[in-house]
């Protein structure tokens, strides 16, 4: 599997983080989910989050993605507070995501579900769309032509018109993944996306990670459990148990960590 180096470009960690998280407190009643999270998101760079089950890694993507709200600590995409920005205008901002248990319109085609994401690049009005206007109709051209390049990009040809929910897992998955990437993001999030695949298709899965970072430019932050993956293609790693951050570092520095060592990889 090709690789890409443990450093993003030069100059890239000098710069304004893309995104900040600042001492992330989340509870649910007496369970404290994140305990004084923090950590950044350089652009260019692939940040793997990992930890054992139960260490919190969802629950700060669903921060990042305003599905949750810390009690306590901040979080801004370059600068803007995403506190004060409503759930449903984050993707405006140009954050994706995908999901550890797929969600997709089922009982449309893949092409659909792409076009279903275009919703929010869409200026047209409702009437205008409805009686397919001339700016209208120009308008679903152009979104049509982006969907067929990601269909394209993500060598989904055979499975356009398919019905999503007919399709194996691994295929779904791979439309998900189309489905973010419709949305245009500056900042992808992955939360598993290698999740119950065969090896055929987790390679198959990280070859198109790479491709978004390195052809399309996509900064991503990966939450996985296949180490192999997460230390070939990281630049950096958190590395987080129960709801607190432990480490953070480079894959090399990370599989070196006695603190992660103890509590994630094992006994080397």
């Amino acid at each position: 599997m090709t690789t890409v180096p443990h450093s993003p470009p030069t100059g890239e960690r000098q710069a304004s983080p893309l995104l900040r998280a600042e001492n992330l407190h989340l509870h649910f009643g007496g369970l404290a989910a994140l305990s004084g999270v923090s950590f950044d998101i350089q652009p260019g760079e692939i940040l793997a989050l990992i930890g054992p089950n139960g260490a919190g890694k969802t629950s700060a993507l669903n921060c990042l993605n305003g599905f949750y709200r810390p009690q306590r600590g901040q979080i801004h995409f370059g600068n803007r507070d995403l506190a004060r920005v409503p759930t449903h205008q984050i993707p405006h901002l140009g954050i994706a995501r995908t999901f550890q248990n797929i969600a997709l319109y089922t009982g449309m085609t893949t092409l659909d579900n792409l076009m279903a994401a275009r919703h929010i690049h869409m200026k047209q009005s409702t009437l205008a769309s409805a009686l397919y206007l001339g700016p209208a109709h120009r308008e679903e051209i152009e979104h049509r032509r982006i969907v067929e390049d990601i269909i394209d990009f993500l060598e989904m040809e055979a499975i356009r018109k398919a019905v999503v929910g007919a399709l194996p897992y691994g295929l779904r998955k791979r439309v998900e993944l189309g489905r973010a990437l419709a949305l245009e993001p500056r900042l992808l999030l992955l939360d598993e996306p290698m999740a119950g695949m065969n090896v055929e298709e987790k390679e198959d899965m990280a070859r198109f990670i790479l491709d978004i970072h390195e052809r399309r430019g996509t900064t991503l932050l990966l939450v996985e459990h296949d180490m192999g993956l997460v230390m070939d293609i990281a630049h950096r790693i958190v590395v987080m148990d129960f709801g607190v951050k432990i480490a953070e570092g480079t894959p090399d520095e990370i599989k070196h960590n006695p603190e992660v060592i103890k509590a994630y990889l094992g006994k080397q």
